[in-house]
């Protein structure tokens, strides 16, 4: 079982940064992939951002590439999400889910999922 609770979610200009964090509790938390996922009202929760268990694999949606990194720290079981150059159509409340296999993550189907921060980007 695995618990994950984010943070770091707030209000901001149009490019400018905010950086959010997963924090997961529970057992071998390292053994799990972890992805951001991101749903906007009206519309349909869409992948962000995946890292593997390893670290070593990242993978990005396409509207966020060169603007998001994901990273991970398991020594205090938490995952990043830096966020720059925001733009107004990356308002959404944002989730972490974390799946033994990194291909569920970027299907956005882990099995673990957390409550949600709201990002809101103002133009």
């Amino acid at each position: 079982q695995v618990q994950l609770v984010e943070s770091g979610g707030g209000l901001v200009q149009a490019g400018g940064s905010l950086r959010l964090s997963c924090a997961a509790s529970g057992r071998t938390f390292s053994s799990y992939a972890v992805g951001w996922c991101r749903q906007a009202p009206e519309k349909e929760r869409e992948f962000v951002a995946g890292i593997s268990w390893s670290g070593t694999s990242t993978d990005y949606a396409d509207s966020v590439k060169g603007r998001f990194t994901i990273s991970r720290d398991d020594a205090k079981n938490t995952v990043y999400l830096q966020m720059n150059s925001l733009k107004p159509e990356d308002t959404a409340v944002y989730y972490c889910n974390a799946d033994p296999n990194f291909s569920m993550v970027v299907l956005g189907r882990g099995d673990y999922w957390g409550q949600g921060t709201q990002v809101t980007v103002s133009s």
